[in-house]
């Protein structure tokens, strides 16, 4: 569906979704220059930053904070409103956290008519619904290129925060939905898939991964991150970073969405995959991993899959337990002893 006679959500964007990400490592020189707060109570913020902010209310509530908010990335409205919704309160669950309230960040077009914005609005708002929160309003400005998001509260256990900080070695590596949306999306604009892969992609950024929280919940899990514009490569050096090991993948367990790899080896990258390169290429090592596995494992994702680490005795019973709620489950790795990222 198109925005307007003519008009498609896509073509007002020069990068949509994740893939219009800062660059990560211009980035993490910014926030070197930021003093982080220092505060009891902030258990969470930028020392070392995370997927959202996490404060403690009392000995049994924490609320998380995030935001989260991009240009167009499909061109329907709904779809695209419910991707922005699902990825922004995905990072609520990827602090082991559950949703209570949302604001809507809006930017759009004046030209847009309001019906347009109203199906982005109602995209965003059953999702939200179906994450058990409340989309409550929300601040909308005109920009000519299209941007929404939200800003989302939720609230966690304090004894019960999930960060990328705690891998060890000995874990085992999960990833909870295929990669491949940014390539995926590309390649439909290019003609190298159709729609039954577009499709597909999409379904999986609308979401949630709220049910894959609540499995994993029951497991302790050690690190636990969402996978989106850095890509897995960025995301599992980030971990990396952070818990102080390394973190091995598996390029042939990597799952893929249909048409991702057929992408791929027709050369079809997002912008996002060079800085995502420049970010964590340096501290990543591949042995003989072919392009397009290599190009997958960097891909910027939208609205993706929780990157979980957790006790290899505890492996087994954890994808018995997605098997029996029919939720998508790949073993992509380990945590060992060392620094960086490997890929073989």
């Amino acid at each position: 569906m198109e925005a307007a006679a003519g008009t498609a959500l896509t073509d007002l964007v020069a990068a949509g979704g994740c893939a219009a990400k800062y660059s990560a490592a211009r980035l993490e020189e910014l926030v070197k220059g930021l003093v982080p707060a220092e505060h009891a109570d902030l258990l969470v913020g930028l020392a070392p930053a995370d997927d959202a902010a996490v404060y403690r209310l009392d000995d049994d509530r924490a609320i998380v904070f995030t935001l989260d908010f991009f240009p167009p990335v499909v061109d329907d409205p709904g779809d695209f409103g419910a991707i922005a919704a699902a990825n922004a309160l995905n990072d609520v669950f990827a602090m082991g956290g559950r949703p209570l309230l949302a604001l809507s960040i809006a930017a759009f077009p004046e030209e847009l008519p309001t019906d347009v914005l109203g199906r982005v609005f109602e995209g965003a708002r059953e999702r939200v619904v179906a994450a058990g929160g409340i989309l409550a309003g929300g601040h909308t400005l005109r920009d000519p290129e299209p941007k929404y998001g939200l800003a989302v509260v939720g609230t966690v256990h304090p004894d019960a925060v999930w960060t990328k900080a705690r891998a060890r070695p000995g874990d085992a590596l999960f990833l909870t939905k295929p990669l491949g949306t940014g390539l995926v999306m590309t390649a439909h604009k290019g003609g190298l898939v159709g729609t039954d892969e577009l499709t597909e992609a999409v379904d999986w950024m609308r979401t949630l991964n709220a049910e894959a929280a609540d499995v994993v919940r029951r497991f302790e899990p050690g690190a636990v991150t969402d996978v989106t514009g850095f890509g897995l490569l960025g995301h599992a050096y980030e971990v990396a970073q952070r818990s102080g090991v390394r973190v091995h993948l598996a390029a042939a367990a990597l799952p893929a969405l249909a048409g991702a790899l057929v992408a791929a080896e027709a050369g079809a990258l997002t912008g996002g995959d060079r800085r995502n390169r420049d970010f964590a290429g340096p501290h990543v090592d591949l042995d003989g991993v072919p392009d397009a596995l290599v190009s997958l494992a960097y891909d910027p994702q939208t609205a993706g899959g929780l990157l979980i680490s957790i006790p290899a005795d505890r492996a087994v019973t954890l994808a018995a337990e997605f098997a029996a709620h029919d939720l998508f489950l790949a073993r992509v790795g380990s945590v060992e002893a060392g620094s960086g990222v490997v890929l073989t």
